[in-house]
């Protein structure tokens, strides 16, 4: 076979794949049935594919998913939490949204437990929903995920909860399907890694592929965060060149300001957030989604890797 017939096949192929996802989106959006406000605006296209992907592509399974995120949203309000509500729980820079993009343009949240300040897991969580949808809020037209940029200075027993831990991926997982590009876990400590043995499996493999151990002191590690990020925009604490440090008052003035766009971002004139189009990334990727009943997982250095089924 020549090479442009290859070309052509194979371009058959990925739009053949590229049409039946649209059907399967289209399959999820006739089981919802009729949504109106928030829930219309929710529900775009790309939206649907993130349930969709995060099922394997299984039409029952996403939809079912979809309901339970949107009777969440109605019930928890995600979008209408603002900073004065929260403020408390953001006083030591836990989590924060950083004023630059990774290098493809993703948000990228630091958190940093070893700096907790709250003891109450609701206003914990709640503080995390609020980085979340600032996060996405930020995010360029062109991009859909964020990167975690999690760092252990300071990271003891005392901040390890199991409770908070499986809180955190039930709302990551369960409402935000597909945001998460990638976990960055800086510098772990030893002990950690006996918490993560037993926090892990808490994980869909989808989540769990997703995180990556970096330690400052293993070159091959550090080139993750090289091929990630602008070393010049990124903070000295990840081995970056920028020397900024967190600062409550100006991190404040930020959120209050996308407290403003909020509601523009969620009113039915903003045409966009309801069309936002389902596109295929890649068809390898696409592939993968579809007919892939299995996939590796990240381990820590020095384990062995394993096959996990997906959910």
């Amino acid at each position: 076979m020549s090479s442009a017939s290859s070309v052509n096949n194979s371009d058959g192929k990925e739009a053949a794949l590229f049409e039946q996802q649209l059907s399967k989106i289209g399959e999820v959006r006739a089981a919802l049935g009729q949504l109106s406000g928030k829930a219309a605006l929710y529900c775009s296209d790309a939206s649907i594919a993130r349930y969709l992907v995060a099922r394997n592509w299984d039409v029952k399974k996403a939809t079912k998913m979809l309901k339970k995120t949107l009777k969440w949203r109605s019930e928890y309000k995600p979008d209408e939490i603002r900073w004065d509500e929260i403020a408390n729980e953001a006083a030591t820079g836990k989590i924060y949204r950083t004023d630059y993009f990774d290098k493809s343009g993703r948000s990228i949240l630091v958190m940093r437990p070893g700096v907790q300040n709250t003891k109450k897991a609701k206003g914990q969580i709640r503080y995390l929903v609020y980085c979340m949808e600032n996060a996405i809020l930020n995010l360029p037209h062109d991009q859909s995920q964020m990167v975690w940029l999690i760092d252990f200075a300071g990271f003891n027993l005392s901040h390890i909860s199991l409770h908070v831990t499986k809180l955190t991926a039930d709302v990551l997982q369960g409402h935000y399907p597909e945001r998460l590009g990638v976990a960055i876990l800086y510098n772990a400590p030893k002990f950690f890694e006996s918490f993560w043995k037993i926090a892990s499996p808490i994980l869909e493999p989808k989540t769990f592929n997703k995180v990556k151990f970096v330690y400052p002191d293993r070159p091959e590690t550090n080139k993750i965060m090289e091929d990630l990020f602008n070393m010049e925009q990124l903070e000295s604490a990840f081995g970056g060149k920028n020397q900024a440090t967190f600062n409550i008052n100006d991190y404040a003035a930020r959120m209050r300001e996308d407290d403003t766009k909020m509601p523009l971002f969620w009113s039915p004139e903003n045409s966009a957030l309801a069309s936002e189009p389902y596109v295929m990334v890649n068809k390898d990727k696409a592939q993968e989604a579809t007919s892939s009943n299995g996939v590796e997982l990240t381990s820590l250095p020095g384990e062995g890797k394993g096959i996990t089924s997906a959910d």
